[in-house]
């Protein structure tokens, strides 16, 4: 990372050095050339720019040198004039074809050479690596997007002018929290943000909620990554007041600077247990609760055909959440993406699996992961130290008291009633056994009959028969849970608060929940 008091202290000890070919890695051109402009006029030497719409022109006092807007035509010019004038510096900003050994590359060696006779700078903006031999004969440095601390300045910058003209009611905390929401964007994406909220003519400080919202148009059509709107009534999870109250302690930490204590923000959580007990839709809460926006990582779409091109779309989809964040990142069933393969002879899995994990672990983005798992056993060992993610949840079958709440939450959306108390606990005690889907199941078949047929068609013998009919995986395949259970005992934190058991309802927890 480069912020910009140190690209700029950098950039000027380079120009002075008169380094004869600079690389500069960014993806914002115009705050690049307002720092080159201002070390123009600091330390006076002559600088010229060339864009593919204006030709060459003087950086300081705009004057047009060239009108000849190709780069070959730069390259010619700059050829010429380095060998009549002395200390000179040409900054070219729509330079392709630099990547590997071409005539461009090349003609570019050429005339970093003849830079270096004379006392000249060449100096590249772009967001692609240069050809090896050519980047040899300088110097590269990176101005990332702006970090918090700028883009709070950038936020105040604009906001200033305003205060006294229109109502703004956003305080210097709410200004901070903007920033964090913010970071991963260009400075003119983040002016445009800005002035799209000072065009309502007042800024409230619920429009917090809508910077993540234009933020996220800004991301619109992310590689690698899938932007899942939610719908409200997806939003209820019955139960999980482990995870709950686990997740109500982290959230303060996600938006907060926590520079000077040294931490990172929450990473994440892996939530592994019983299938259809609520894991994925739990990602959904999360971004829901928290105002967040909530993308997909699919990384059955990561692997291609061609060498290096699986990791590439890693790196990019990765890449993309750390720029949108402050986000929820969701991976559904993650042992199918990241456990390996026997037929994988080209080690392209345990590469993607390093990948992962080393960004998991050393980012400092806000991104936070919510990864899912139902076969724990094709998990990879590396992704269950501690260190990758913050928190590791057992979601087991749900306990009678959770039950009833999945099944009042179902019969609301469904029905819009309540049930009789007593019709409730018979429901609780047919659902014995029951996954959340299970619940959902039954539930779906009562509220079908009362569209077809009318609300005064639903019985007790009704609710009775679509709960019996249902046969649950823990009847179907009792083993499979029992070894969930088992794992889930050594390793993980109950979700639910409950010990994890061969009986959900009893036995004692092997670990005690962090906040009781």
């Amino acid at each position: 990372m480069s912020d910009l008091i140190s690209f700029t202290d950098i950039l000027e000890r380079y120009l002075k050095a008169r380094i004869p070919f600079i690389s500069i890695r960014s993806s914002e051109r115009s705050r690049v050339l307002e720092v080159v402009r201002n070390l123009a006029q600091k330390i006076n030497i002559p600088t010229y720019v060339h864009t593919l719409s204006q030709g060459m022109r003087d950086l300081v006092h705009h004057r047009t040198v060239s009108e000849d807007r190709s780069i070959m035509g730069a390259v010619d010019f700059m050829s010429s004039q380095f060998t009549q004038r002395q200390n000179l510096t040409y900054v070219l900003t729509e330079v392709s074809d630099l990547e590997d050994d071409t005539p461009t590359a090349r003609y570019f060696y050429d005339v970093a050479m003849l830079a270096a006779e004379t006392g000249g700078s060449v100096v590249v903006v772009t967001s692609n690596p240069v050809w090896n031999p050519l980047a040899r004969l300088g110097m590269s440095i990176t101005l990332d997007v702006p970090n918090e601390d700028e883009m709070l300045t950038i936020i105040q910058e604009q906001i200033s002018p305003y205060r006294g003209q229109i109502p703004i009611n956003w305080t210097e905390q709410e200004e901070k929290e903007a920033a964090a929401i913010l970071s991963g964007i260009s400075q003119i994406e983040a002016e445009n943000v800005i002035a799209t909220l000072l065009a309502k003519g007042k800024i409230e400080k619920e429009d917090l909620v809508e910077l993540t919202q234009v933020k996220d148009s800004v991301f619109s059509d992310i590689s690698g990554l899938e932007r899942i709107y939610i719908k409200d009534q997806e939003l209820t999870v019955g139960g999980l007041e482990g995870l709950r109250k686990w997740l109500d302690h982290e959230r303060p930490l996600l938006t907060a600077d926590l520079r000077e204590r040294g931490i990172r923000p929450p990473r994440g959580v892996l939530l592994v247990g019983v299938p259809g007990c609520g894991k994925s839709l739990s990602a959904k809460a999360i971004a829901s609760s928290w105002n967040l926006p909530l993308y997909r990582l699919d990384l059955s779409t990561i692997y291609g055909q061609y060498v290096g091109q699986s990791e590439g779309r890693l790196k990019e989809a990765l890449s993309t959440a750390d720029h949108v964040s402050p986000c929820v990142l969701w991976i559904d069933e993650i042992e199918k993406g990241l456990a390996g393969s026997q037929g994988d002879s080209s080690g392209v899995t345990n590469r993607l699996v390093g990948q992962f994990l080393f960004w998991l672990q050393e980012a400092r983005s806000r991104v936070f992961v919510v990864a899912t798992a139902n076969d724990v056993s094709k998990l990879p060992p590396e992704l269950l130290r501690r260190g990758r993610f913050d928190e590791l949840f057992f979601v087991d079958l749900p306990t009678p008291e959770e039950r009833r709440d999945i099944i009042n939450i179902y019969i609301h959306r469904g029905l819009k009633r309540s049930l009789d108390d007593r019709l409730l606990d018979e429901l609780v005690r047919l659902s014995e056994g029951f996954a959340g889907a299970d619940i959902e199941s039954a539930v779906r078949d009562v509220v079908k009959e009362a569209f077809l047929k009318g609300d005064n068609s639903i019985t007790v013998d009704l609710f009775r028969r679509s709960f019996q009919n249902v046969v649950p995986l823990s009847q179907t395949s009792p083993e499979q849970i029992q070894a969930i259970r088992t794992w889930g005992r050594e390793r993980a934190v109950s979700a639910s608060g409950r010990p994890i058991t061969d009986d959900p309802n009893l036995g004692q927890m092997k670990r005690n929940m962090l906040y009781p």
